[in-house]
This record gives C-alpha cells, sequence and structure tokens, in this order.
C-alpha cells in the first residue's frame, strides 16, 4: 500500500532561479513537439506502408511507441512547472510517473538488446531470416520486452513508494525520479539502494551481453564478406541501432550506475533531460533520415496527400 497521507511533493524544475527559463521553455517546448510528431509519424508509415510490414520496422515501430510514452510521461509536467508559480506533485502523481518512466526505460532497455538479434539474424542467417523472426516470434519479442520493463517499474515503484518521507517535501529535480526522491526519505535506504543497483546493473549487462555478442558475430560476418558493397550495407544496416544504444545506454550508466560522488545533482537533472527529453527525438531521426525505406514512405504518402489535394482543388 502506498503511504498516501504523506503531504504534497515539491519539484524544484530544472532550474532554480533562472533568468533563461523563457529561452529553456522554448527550446524544451520544440524539441518536445519535434519527438512526439517524429515517433507518431515513424508508427504511421510503418503501418499504412506495406514495404514496411517486416520484423525490423515493427520493433522500430515498438520503439517509437516507447519513446513517445516516454518523453510524454515528464515533459508535461516540465513545461506546466516552468510557467506555473505552483509546483507540487501529489504523491501518487509521483508514484505513477515512477511507475511510467521506469516501465518505458526498462521495456527500451529489453528491446534495443532484442533489436540487435533482428540485425544479427538479417546479417548472419540471411536465408533463415523470415523463419527465425515470424510474426509470432517478433510479438512475442515485443511483449517480453514490455513485461520485462512493466515487471521493473512495478518492483522499484512499489518499495520507493512505501519509504517514509519526512521534513522537507522539495525535490531536487524535474520530474520523480527515484535517486532524487529518496534523498528525502527519513530511513536508511541503503540497503535498496544497493538493491536497485544491482538490479539496474543486471538490466544492462543483459542486453549489453546480447548486443556484444550479435555484434561481435556480425562485424565476424562483415569482415568474411567479399563484396564491398555487401559490407556497405551490412554495416549501414547496424550503425543506426549502434548510436542509439550508444546514446541510451550511456546516459542510462551514468544515472544508475555511476557512484553518487561521481556526480551533483545539477549534473544528474542535466543527464536526465538529455535522455527523458532529447534522446526520444534523436531515435527516430537517427533510424529515418539514414533509412531509404523510412524516406521513400513518407514520399509515397506525401505524393499521395498532394494528388488527392489537386483532385479536390479540380473538382471544387
Amino acid at each position: 500500500m502506498m503511504n498516501t497521507s504523506s503531504s504534497d511533493f515539491t519539484l524544484l524544475g530544472l532550474l532554480v532561479n533562472s533568468e533563461a527559463t523563457g529561452i529553456v521553455f522554448t527550446v524544451i517546448f520544440a524539441v518536445f513537439v519535434v519527438a512526439v510528431t517524429a515517433n507518431l509519424v515513424v508508427i504511421f508509415l510503418i503501418q499504412v506502408d506495406s514495404r514496411l510490414h517486416t520484423p525490423t520496422y515493427f520493433l522500430l515501430s515498438q520503439l517509437s511507441i516507447m519513446d513517445t510514452l516516454f518523453i510524454c510521461t515528464t515533459v508535461p509536467k516540465l513545461l506546466v512547472d516552468m510557467v506555473s508559480k505552483e509546483k507540487t506533485f501529489s504523491f501518487v502523481a509521483c508514484g505513477i510517473q515512477i511507475f511510467l518512466y521506469l516501465t518505458m526505460i526498462g521495456s527500451e532497455f529489453f528491446l534495443l538488446g532484442l533489436m540487435v538479434y533482428d540485425r544479427y539474424v538479417a546479417v548472419c542467417n540471411p536465408l533463415r531470416y523470415t523463419v527465425l523472426m515470424n510474426r509470432k516470434k517478433c510479438l512475442l519479442l515485443a511483449a517480453g520486452a514490455w513485461f520485462g520493463g512493466s515487471v521493473d517499474g512495478f518492483l522499484l515503484t512499489s518499495v520507493t513508494m512505501n519509504v517514509p518521507y519526512c521534513g522537507s517535501r522539495s525535490i531536487n529535480h524535474f520530474f520523480c525520479e527515484i535517486p532524487a526522491v529518496l534523498k528525502l526519505a527519513c530511513a536508511d535506504t541503503s540497503l535498496y539502494e544497493t538493491l536497485m543497483y544491482i538490479c539496474c546493473v543486471l538490466m544492462l549487462l543483459i542486453p549489453i551481453s546480447i548486443i556484444s555478442t550479435s555484434y561481435s558475430l556480425i562485424l565476424l560476418t562483415i569482415h568474411c564478406l567479399r563484396s564491398a558493397e555487401g559490407r556497405k550495407k551490412a554495416f549501414a544496416t547496424c550503425s543506426s541501432h549502434l548510436t542509439v544504444v550508444g546514446i541510451f545506454y550511456g546516459a542510462a550508466f551514468y544515472t544508475y550506475v555511476l557512484p553518487r560522488s561521481f556526480h551533483t545533482p545539477e549534473q544528474d537533472k542535466v543527464v536526465s533531460a538529455f535522455y527523458t527529453i532529447v534522446t526520444p527525438m534523436l531515435n527516430p531521426l537517427i533510424y529515418s533520415l539514414r533509412n531509404k525505406d523510412i524516406i521513400g514512405a513518407f514520399k509515397k504518402v506525401f505524393a499521395c496527400c498532394s494528388s488527392a489535394q489537386k483532385v479536390a482543388t479540380s473538382d471544387a
């Protein structure tokens, strides 16, 4: 049971007593709009273009769904707080936000690890790709990622919200991130923080182990390819995924694995802003701008819309 009798929290926000609030608000709002729009466009294109009805793009659509929900979990509250004098956040709302962002980040951890399996099969076993990555297996992989993230969110949220809080209710952050919330606890949380640390390490190690092993085999296969064009195509297939993995896992490692003595609360907020605000915008751009299939689908939809508009105009 959550201790709902506790008073509300106050989020100090991304900036404290800053004169640049207006500029920062504009930038964050623009990034938020671009991120949500880009991810929704990717999801839409994958749904409407039959050429994108493949395992790779199905998993990419799941990533876009996660990124959309992820950024919508934290940024709207941040933007409201930046223009409002009332920055309180109820105990229950804080718990819901913790659960949602942990579920999204955990699901993305697992999904990025599983996506590399798709790349491994495509490069190393292309002739068996349709068998190894059939629709049933894709659904199981996606469901497994969502389930793993949900379990992580439920377990950590339950424990966090049952810790007694007293004294200051001011969270030195722009959302209810667990390390920042636990600083307000009036009980010894060292055991819980140690267990959370172990949990986060395992959640990083399992996908990273899959990614490292798969890419080692992929690089070995690429090295053995005689065709320079084949090497180039295989590398292009994996480079976008590697870029996203490096950005996302790097930020998560800094926040949840690196000891507190190596970073300050202000640095924590900057890194958190990066992986909760910037990363959801970068992911669809990284995958789409370098992807001929996505660009082709966009041009096709745009051409259809233009043709329909011309027909409607001529009929009028």
